[in-house]
Order: C-alpha cells, then sequence, then structure tokens
C-alpha cells in the first residue's frame, strides 16, 4: 500500500466494537478451539486443536483497522528524519499505524508535537518486554527531539489488578528510576503517577471526554458489564487525556493544537480509538500511534512475557546468574530433539526463543540473518544459540543496572515535576 494513511472513516466506529470485547465472547465452545484474546488485560494466542499457536499480528491490523507500516512509508521516515528506521521498524516489532505520515508531515514543516508512552506499574521491576519500548522511545525523542510524557497508570493497577494503593505508588516511584536508566532527562521527559497528578488541566480534559463517552461505548470497547466497578468504567478516560496537549499547561502552555505520536502494545489501541473519536470534538489533533507487538514470554510466542509469571520473563533486577537459568531453563527451542537431527533437519528460528530475542538486540541485519540461516542449516545448535542469547541480554541489563544505580531520588522528583523546566524552542511555531 502506499505511504499514506486513509482518514477516519476506516477506522471502526467506536459503537461497532463488540468483537473487541474482553472475556468469553471471542471463545469458541471447545476447549481445543479457541479464538486469540487481544485486550489491554489479557493477551493470548489462540488454540488450534489443542494447541496454542503464535499470535497472529496481522489479524489484530485487520481487526482494528488500522494500517501497516510499510518500506514506503519507512522509506519517507529515513527521508524526512536522516536517519535510518530503527531495527524495531525494519523487523516489525512496531508493525502498526495510524496517522504516521502526519507527524511525519509537522516534523517537515518544522510544526511541534509530542511522544506519550506509558507503564502499568503492577510489579516493583520491570521486565524486558517493558523496557525495550522505552528504548524506542527514546530513540524517537532523539530523532525529532521532542517532549516525552510518560503516564504512570497506578490507579489502573488497583482497579484492575487489586495491587494496594501504596503498594503500586511504590511500584511507580521504582518506575521511574527504571525509566530514567533507559537513558532519558528531566529537561525532555515528564513521568507521571494517576495518583499524583490528576487535577487541574488533566481533570478538566478528563471531565470533557467523559462527557463525550456513554456506558454502552465503554462497554462494547472493553467488555464492561453491569456489575464492573465504576473506577474500571471511567479508567479508559484517564489514559486519553495525556493525548491532549492541555492536559499539560506547563510544558505547553494553553495551546491545544499540539498532537502527539503514541509508541504503544496493540492491545492498547481500543483505548486510543476512543480517544481519536472525541478528539475533534474536543477541538484537539487526534494522536497517531505506532503499534508494537509483545516480545514473547519464555515459553513460547503464543503469549506474551508477563509478570504475573515469574518464569515467562526476564526482570530488570535479575542477575546474570537468573538470566542464564532462566533463558536455559524456560526458553523455548526451535531445534531438533538431538543434535544428530539438528545437524541433519536444522531448527526454527521462526519459533526458537533465544533468536528472537536476538532480534531485538542486534542492529546488524546481516548478522541476523546469518544466524538464522545457521540454525536452519543445523550449523548452529540451539545450545550455542541460547549461550549468544544469554550473553547478549547478561550485557544490556548488566549495563541498565549500573546506570539505575547512578539516578538520585532528586533525579526522580526532577522527572516528576511538572514544573521542571522543559524548554523547546519548536513549540513558538504554530
Amino acid at each position: 500500500m502506499a505511504a499514506q494513511q486513509g482518514s477516519a472513516s476506516n477506522e471502526a466506529p467506536v459503537q461497532e466494537m463488540q468483537t473487541l470485547s474482553v472475556g468469553s465472547a471471542d471463545a469458541v465452545s471447545s476447549d481445543r478451539q479457541q479464538k486469540q484474546n487481544i485486550t489491554p488485560w489479557e493477551v493470548e494466542g489462540a488454540v488450534v486443536d489443542g494447541v496454542k499457536v503464535a499470535i497472529d499480528y496481522n489479524k489484530v491490523l485487520e481487526d482494528y483497522g488500522s494500517r501497516p507500516i510499510d518500506a514506503a512509508l519507512l522509506e519517507r521516515f529515513e527521508k524526512v528524519t536522516g536517519h535510518k528506521p530503527h531495527l524495531f521498524l525494519r523487523r516489525g516489532v512496531f508493525y502498526s499505524h495510524r496517522d504516521l505520515e502526519k507527524i511525519l508531515d509537522r516534523h517537515e514543516q518544522g510544526k511541534p508535537f509530542y511522544l506519550y508512552t506509558g507503564r502499568g506499574p503492577s510489579s516493583e521491576h520491570m521486565h524486558l518486554g517493558h523496557v525495550l519500548p522505552f528504548v524506542f522511545c527514546k530513540w524517537l525523542q532523539d530523532v525529532f527531539d521532542v517532549p516525552l510524557v510518560v503516564q504512570l497508570t497506578d490507579d489502573e493497577k488497583f482497579l484492575f489488578r487489586g495491587v494496594a494503593v501504596e503498594q503500586v505508588y511504590k511500584n511507580s516511584l521504582s518506575a521511574v528510576r527504571e525509566i530514567a536508566a533507559v537513558g532519558f532527562k528531566p529537561e525532555k521527559t515528564f513521568i507521571f503517577s494517576d495518583l499524583d497528578y490528576v487535577g487541574g488541566a488533566f481533570y478538566r480534559n478528563m471531565l470533557q471526554i467523559s462527557q463525550l463517552v456513554t456506558f454502552n461505548q465503554v462497554k462494547a470497547i472493553f467488555g464492561f458489564n453491569d456489575s464492573t466497578c465504576i473506577g474500571r468504567i471511567h479508567f479508559p478516560v484517564i489514559q486519553s487525556a495525556p493525548a491532549f496537549c492541555s492536559s499539560f499547561p506547563d510544558i505547553f502552555g494553553a495551546r491545544k493544537d499540539i498532537p502527539c505520536l503514541i509508541p504503544c502494545g496493540v492491545d492498547q489501541d481500543p483505548y486510543f480509538r476512543l480517544t481519536r473519536d472525541v478528539a475533534g470534538r474536543l477541538k484537539h489533533k487526534k494522536p497517531s500511534l505506532i503499534h508494537g507487538r509483545f516480545l514473547p514470554a519464555l515459553q513460547g510466542s503464543a503469549s506474551k512475557m508477563g509478570s504475573s509469571d515469574p518464569n515467562s520473563a526476564i526482570f530488570m533486577d535479575d542477575s546474570p546468574a537468573k538470566i542464564k537459568n532462566k533463558i536455559n531453563r524456560y526458553a523455548f527451542s526451535g531445534g531438533q530433539t538431538s543434535l544428530e537431527e539438528h545437524r541433519a533437519l536444522g531448527g526454527n528460528p521462526d519459533v526458537d526463543i533465544p533468536y528472537q530475542y536476538m532480534t531485538y538486540f542486534i542492529d546488524d541485519d546481516k548478522e541476523i540473518a546469518d544466524l538464522a540461516e545457521g540454525y536452519r542449516k543445523g550449523e548452529i545448535t540451539s545450545g550455542e544459540m541460547k549461550a549468544r542469547c544469554i550473553t547478549i541480554v547478561q550485557d544490556f541489563i548488566g549495563a541498565f543496572q549500573e546506570r539505575e544505580r547512578a539516578i538520585t531520588e532528586k533525579d526522580v522528583q526532577n522527572f516528576m515535576d511538572p514544573k521542571y523546566p522543559r524548554p523547546f524552542a519548536i513549540l513558538s511555531k504554530k
């Protein structure tokens, strides 16, 4: 397709999103056959003949009505920015979008925009699946030289996961340290806890959004029912509000004409379809989005890496020994059952988790291709693939932990201070 994305009329209307709702409506009656379930709270691949299969991202794209990030759009990205697209873009980790071309237009014209992303602090430490999207956000911020706002949805984890308020706020403070360790600077980045920041201009936007969204709409989008607590029903407007620049008067003043680009997991798209639906009526620009695939669980690509199962995830506080043990013990292998068979038949890198993880870290496209080819030919064994992956992940997390140790309490306060100086000359342009 061409890089140009169609109008909003190509998106499924918010009122008609029942097929995206949470729960068993998407399940087939037999336990041996079940459709995949992608929601903001649950991510599971389909079950076919009793076997879990990998998440079908093309189906998600088709169901949501978004557009693929194709070669033409990547070519335009490079032309407009002067930067080779990030490996996450080249390899389809971030694979779908809404109105990315409009953000490129603004950058080309010297007009301002900002980045918005978030973290739901359900646990005290992030895992690789949480951190790698922030690595991508940092790259986008460097390429475009724009402000970034990061929403910590501690309220959502209290409402949907039952994490105690005191604990979830503690998790938020830990998240600030870990996000900062990716390399962000408070001069360009505002990280806020909903428990702290909701109020003032932010709350005024929440009220205006909530007036335009009906209970029937959020039931259709999120699968809520008559027994759902009102906190959950109201939460989508809280996640929508940061997409409007007037929610941050200390950065953007009273302006309402500055759009944002939201890099997010594809499971978060329903929130922002709702946001895009109301934006024009509130005289705000529609947010643009880039959707990411999930880093698969160690056990395989039928589910994402998750905090609720420690053995599915590699956490940012894991020791080198724990990383080695988890990958050796739990990482799904695409190799054969014996060395002799592997040498003869080769392995499948498409399902091999150590290989899949390395595609997130090794920037050299030829090196990645050579690893895949060597594995398919049986020249590289599963043990060698795991050993290479272990070294790469240990090095990444070791460097991360060193940077995190350098983050001070004052740094945390600066990131969370809405009035910390964040000057951007481009904001003076219309």
